[in-house]
């Protein structure tokens, strides 16, 4: 069925476009170099950290040097500042934008991937090291693209850059307005949506998993919110065997996306309940 969306011309789409123009700035050794293994033509330049004795940056500044990359040398202060105080090993580098996405390009994306599309769905996520680590599982799951509210929801900072370890580069972000409007249109477009929550008796093993699916998953704290809640199709759990109550968000992602890839591996799509 197709989807029919109503969005300004300076809506979302010309926002998520003005995203991907201005770039971010990528940092840490391993996110860096996961950077210039998957997309090193989305690198425009280079910050390294002057007189630094970091066996790992040479390798790197060869690497930058071989791809015409600009790279400058700059004492701590600066490059502390660069990197909003974070971590950053002595090495960031500045990129062509992350990709993120508005509305329309998310419903081009859920025509072209047809019944193979995957999305995980992030109600509320604020915690930026948590997004990171979502995209991160994202990337590793196979996930077309990872779904998020405009508001009461972490951006993509340095911070959720470095923890998705290179995944802020090959996996969309799409920022919706509204959530739940998303979530309704992705069911009349043919998606089926499974919500995580840990107080529901059903288990995930207990469910048919298949494409085109988006996993809906809670925030830090609160779960799923209650209007979400009620536009999934199905609700399941992950069962626990020890006794903690509940797990990470990025973790619970990983567990749900990868329970999905192994039914959809494992076996011709399932019927799913009417």
């Amino acid at each position: 069925m197709p989807i029919k969306i109503d969005v300004p011309q300076n809506g979302e789409n010309a926002v998520a476009e003005r995203k991907r123009d201005s770039g971010h700035w990528v940092y840490g050794v391993h996110a860096v170099k996961a950077l210039l293994e998957r997309r090193p033509e989305g690198v425009v330049s280079a910050a390294l950290l002057r007189g630094s004795r970091a066996s790992t940056l040479p390798e790197i500044e060869r690497e930058l040097a071989s791809r015409g990359i600009p790279v400058e040398h700059l004492d701590r202060t600066a490059l502390d500042r660069l990197t909003g105080g974070g971590t950053h090993q002595g090495v960031a580098v500045r990129t062509r934008g992350l990709g993120e996405i508005g509305i329309r390009d998310l419903e081009s994306l859920v025509l072209e991937r047809g019944r193979a599309l995957r999305l995980l769905v992030l109600d509320q996520v604020q915690d930026p090291r948590n997004l990171g680590a979502c995209l991160r599982t994202a990337d590793a799951a196979g996930v077309d693209a990872v779904v998020v509210p405009r508001s009461r929801s972490a951006k993509l900072t340095p911070v959720a850059v470095k923890a998705a370890a290179g995944a802020a580069e090959t996996v969309r972000l799409a920022r919706v307005s509204n959530l739940a409007s998303a979530l309704h249109w992705l069911k009349e477009a043919g998606v089926w949506v499974v919500g995580a929550d840990a107080d529901t008796p059903r288990s995930l093993h207990d469910a048919q998993l298949d494409a085109p699916i988006a996993i809906v998953v809670g925030g830090e704290g609160h779960g799923l919110r209650r209007l979400t809640r009620e536009l999934c199709d199905e609700i399941v759990s992950i069962p626990l065997r020890g006794t903690v109550a509940s797990l990470n968000v990025s973790v619970a992602a990983a567990v749900f996306l990868f329970e999905l890839d192994r039914q959809i591996r494992g076996r011709s799509p399932a019927r799913r309940p009417a």
